[in-house]
């Protein structure tokens, strides 16, 4: 199932014996855009400190009590290695972390879920002349990409995992289409399970009032961190001949099937 990152944000964590904060960030790998942590913010339980938890560790959240089951004991939460809340996550620490919780690291290999990988297949996109294109700007190959550009001081990279970017910080970024900007970020769409990030919600209201359109973080032919903007190499019109998407219903596999097929790509669930 796919849940938005915003309605996440704030549910309660349910250890195997009782309550133990709440959801306040997840942090994503910009390579495949997997989820990778989750912030915990413990309240008075741990006197206000942060946790990062292993998605792995997660069970299905319930929308009615706005509340996640967490696989883990406080005990075990409570004896996890400490994080800096306002220092970048650093790899060692992620390795420390991963040894604590006996899940092996995802850039070591598979994320400790049966049958995953660590790094995603990536689906090719269509031909050019399949795609109507009216390029302007920089070529896609001058652009900033997800793994040569470290974060901006203050942000979670340079003496941390560079890789490693907040969900919060997502929101609002301009998605770039090759003749003008289409909209900015709502919200991230990701799929509880495997927690990948499936989709980005887009609010095109500042050139088209009243519609709302995802796009996948796969389909992009560059990201710049710096100036918080992703670019897909389709026409503004491309994407507004997209199918609509609704936030208030759910997304279901004809919605999506339509949406591959709109754009070209083969879907993520396979044949």
């Amino acid at each position: 199932m796919l849940w938005r990152t915003k309605d996440l944000v704030g549910y309660e964590l349910q250890a195997t014996d009782g309550a133990i904060g709440s959801v306040e960030d997840l942090l994503f790998d910009d390579r495949d855009w997997t989820v990778r942590w989750v912030v915990a913010d413990t309240g008075k339980w741990l006197h206000d400190r942060k946790v990062l938890l292993p998605p792995e560790t997660f069970g299905e959240p319930n929308s009615i009590m706005r509340k996640v089951p967490v696989d883990l004991t406080r005990q075990r939460i409570e004896e996890s290695p400490p994080i800096e809340s306002d220092q970048p996550v650093s790899r060692q620490m992620e390795s420390d972390l991963y040894g604590f919780y006996g899940y092996p690291s995802y850039w070591g290999g598979a994320m400790g879920v049966p049958g995953a990988s660590a790094v995603p297949e990536v689906v090719p996109p269509l031909e050019a002349s399949a795609v109507p294109s009216a390029r302007s700007g920089p070529p896609a190959a001058e652009r900033t990409t997800q793994a040569d550009e470290v974060l901006p001081d203050g942000g979670v990279g340079r003496e941390g995992d560079p890789h490693l970017r907040s969900a919060n910080e997502v929101i609002g970024y301009y998605i770039q289409a090759t003749d003008g900007d289409i909209g900015h970020v709502e919200d991230m769409l990701v799929e509880v399970g495997s927690w990948a990030t499936r989709y980005l919600m887009v609010d095109t209201r500042n050139w088209w009032p009243g519609r709302m359109v995802l796009i996948s973080p796969s389909w992009a032919s560059g990201i710049s961190w710096t100036d918080q903007k992703l670019f897909v190499d389709v026409t503004r019109e491309y994407v507004r001949g997209s199918p609509e998407y609704d936030p208030s219903r759910p997304i279901d596999r004809g919605y999506e099937q339509h949406l591959h097929d709109h754009y070209g790509y083969t879907p993520y669930w396979g044949p």
